[in-house]
């Protein structure tokens, strides 16, 4: 693909500067991860609860009878995620997975995504400072952390290099525009000046030039509302980025693993229809106002007065987070199963699920196109002919 930019330099490759952001339950998967890749951008599975792709392995979970069983199941389905994914690349692009800091086995989707060939670790959803640890033995696979703000770059950077390790790229990503869970405090806290691209960028480049490296010794890639060309530039061209990562636009992709429903879902969804809530990781989230957001808001405060800490209330049995607003009894957190909501939004399910979707318009509106089309318009302003204004 021709374009102008400057390529991706990761794990030993150049890549178009195009990351697909990792997006679970099933959202993103060997499907769209492999599609994006065989491009040659950096697709990304999710790792968390495969389980859901693959019907044996959903069958068998019901006979499970301890945790540690189902948390085997779902290391196979991402074994076999990570396989396809990289047979559908072809050898091309790179196959990354994403890995949430606040899910109890994440160490262990670390050590699997590493002995299934992996090309990259990407960490978020709290910081990432043992990631090198969790990797040891693979010096070939990328290490990706996820932060939003120059502070938090600082700790994981000066922490790796007493390891005598530096993040292969960092992800910031800006909780104002971002999808899923948010790299912020509290809901109030997502429009804080901190976290705009630009300042992170400049605090980093600076943080760089204090710790003696150069400007270009880890490639920042910026996520969270990158929507069109214009902003791709912007970023890339004035900014100093290395690259972008994209999501939602992404997930309704034709590549996208989910059910049509859910892309049609996301793809619909109109400004009003989009809002911010604190997910059961405690941590701000941005979704989709479904039937079922909507009827749990109103609840809310109700559910968060009788929260109480009782393992039996996780629905799932499968205790996926290190810490649960539901089984845990934390009242400022949220009071439902993540799980169940988000493999009922995978499954295309509208009136039970939870649909994470970031803020802003998306690039090709409503209409369902392809991965390929998606990064051609990203990387050069070309819409699809059929999709251009009259």
């Amino acid at each position: 693909m021709s374009h102008n930019f400057s390529e991706l330099r990761l794990a030993g490759r150049m890549l178009l500067p195009v990351v697909q952001g990792g997006m679970g339950v099933g959202v993103s998967a060997k499907r769209l991860a492999g599609a994006v890749a065989r491009e040659g951008g950096v697709g990304t599975i999710a790792s968390v609860d495969l389980r859901h792709l693959h019907e044996d392995l959903l069958a068998e979970s019901k006979h499970a009878k301890d945790q540690a069983a189902l948390d085997a199941l779902n290391l196979s389905a991402l074994d076999r995620e990570i396989r396809a994914a990289n047979a559908s690349a072809a050898g091309r692009g790179l196959i990354a997975v994403n890995v949430m800091k606040a899910v109890d086995a994440h160490a262990a989707y670390v050590r699997q995504a590493c002995e299934s060939g992996a090309g990259a670790i990407v960490m978020g959803a709290g910081l990432p400072l043992d990631l090198p640890e969790m990797a040891a033995g693979y010096p070939n696979i990328a290490l990706i952390p996820i932060l939003s703000e120059a502070r938090g770059i600082g700790i994981v950077i000066k922490r790796w290099m007493k390891k005598g390790r530096l993040p292969d790229a960092i992800v910031i990503e800006h909780p104002k525009h971002a999808g899923g869970h948010l790299g912020a405090a509290k809901i109030s806290d997502i429009s804080d000046a901190k976290f705009c691209f630009k300042r992170v960028l400049d605090e980093t480049f600076e943080l760089f030039q204090s710790l003696g490296l150069k400007r270009e010794a880890i490639p920042l890639i910026v996520a969270g509302g990158v929507n069109s060309h214009e902003k791709v530039k912007t970023y890339l061209d004035d900014y100093g980025a290395s690259a972008v990562q994209v999501g939602t636009a992404f997930a309704v992709t034709r590549e996208g693993d989910a059910h049509d429903n859910f892309k049609a879902v996301l793809a619909g969804a109109r400004p009003e229809d989009i809002g911010e809530f604190m997910s059961v990781a405690g941590l701000p989230a941005r979704g989709v106002l479904t039937p079922f957001l909507k009827n749990y808001l109103k609840r809310e405060e109700k559910l968060q007065a009788a929260a109480r800490a009782d393992p039996a209330r996780c629905t799932q049995g499968l205790n996926c987070l290190a810490v649960c607003g539901l089984r845990d009894g934390l009242s400022k957190a949220g009071q439902f199963c993540i799980d169940l909501k988000l493999a009922a939004a995978f499954r295309g399910e509208v009136s039970k699920g939870l649909f994470f979707r970031g803020a802003e318009p998306l690039p090709f509106g409503s209409a369902i196109r392809s991965a390929k089309e998606l990064i051609d318009y990203l990387l050069t302003g070309r819409m699809p002919a059929d999709l251009e204004p009259a």
